[in-house]
């Protein structure tokens, strides 16, 4: 029989389950749970991670087959707008593609000559990061000093502007590290910021599922205000509610309890 704890009334085949209170938990279970909670942020920071590094590398080729081809048959930068125009009709859902992104493509495969330095150093970091680098600084070793400082740290791209207008480097030294591939601190502002960074989620194709969790979240908000407005008699029983229907999982966006009194 199942003995789990659930919402209303008994119907077969149809219930809401309820959580037990962290309360009833174990100590045991508590450090099991904390550990995995740690382990799925770690996966879900290498994951996408990986996934801004081959971003990042996709821009270096992209701009460096373009220098090539300037080079070779002396292409202007008109080149560049039927480019972003072609780009942008076979793939209508990325925002990567305008000229001017395309230009600090160009840009950055003319700042970073070296591909190992490319895979090494600056495809662990976000492109807006990238960017801030090459129009911030003029040296390639203050680029490479920083880009480091920058993944050891987590920094945010705004916290970087900051650190560069401190001058950290030459109130710190110069020394540069070997930089090995590693994740940056799970709680970082980098970390929090590559999750929202528009061109990776439009690089990896899931940028509509992002805006209808944004618009669901207008949605509920306007559902809490008016409710509040309404006063007594009703309660807000919250959104994503659990519901198993035959032993399939369902899960209802908002849920909403008109009460008696």
């Amino acid at each position: 029989m199942d003995k789990r704890k659930r919402m209303g009334k008994d119907k077969e085949g149809v219930i809401f389950p309820v959580a037990p209170n962290l309360s009833e938990m174990s100590d045991s279970y508590l450090q099991f749970i904390d550990e995995i909670k740690k382990e799925i942020q770690k996966q879900r920071v290498s994951i996408v991670m990986n996934a801004n590094r081959s971003m990042i590398c996709l821009y270096w080729n992209i701009g460096k087959a373009i220098l090539k081809k300037q080079e070779e048959e002396g292409w202007g930068t008109k080149v560049i707008d039927r480019m972003s125009k072609d780009l942008k009709i076979a793939f209508p859902e990325m925002s990567g593609f305008s000229p001017r992104n395309i230009k600090y493509m160009r840009k950055f495969a003319q700042c970073w000559l070296d591909e190992k330095i490319v895979q090494r150093v600056v495809a662990q970091i976000p492109w807006r990061t990238n960017i801030t680098l090459r129009d911030k600084l003029k040296t390639q070793e203050e680029r490479i000093w920083y880009a480091g400082k920058t993944i050891e740290n987590g920094w945010s791209k705004t916290i970087l502007e900051l650190q560069i207008q401190s001058r950290l480097m030459e109130r710190t030294g110069k020394t540069v590290n070997n930089f090995p591939a590693a994740l940056p601190p799970l709680d970082s502002d980098m970390a929090n910021q590559i999750f929202k960074d528009p061109y990776l989620f439009d690089f990896l194709g899931t940028d509509m599922p992002r805006r209808e969790v944004e618009i669901e979240q207008k949605l509920i908000e306007h559902i809490q205000s008016f409710l509040l407005e309404l006063g007594q008699g009703f309660a807000f029983v919250g959104r994503q509610v659990h519901l198993e229907v035959g032993g399939q999982d369902f899960y209802l966006d908002a849920r909403v309890i008109i009460g008696t009194s």
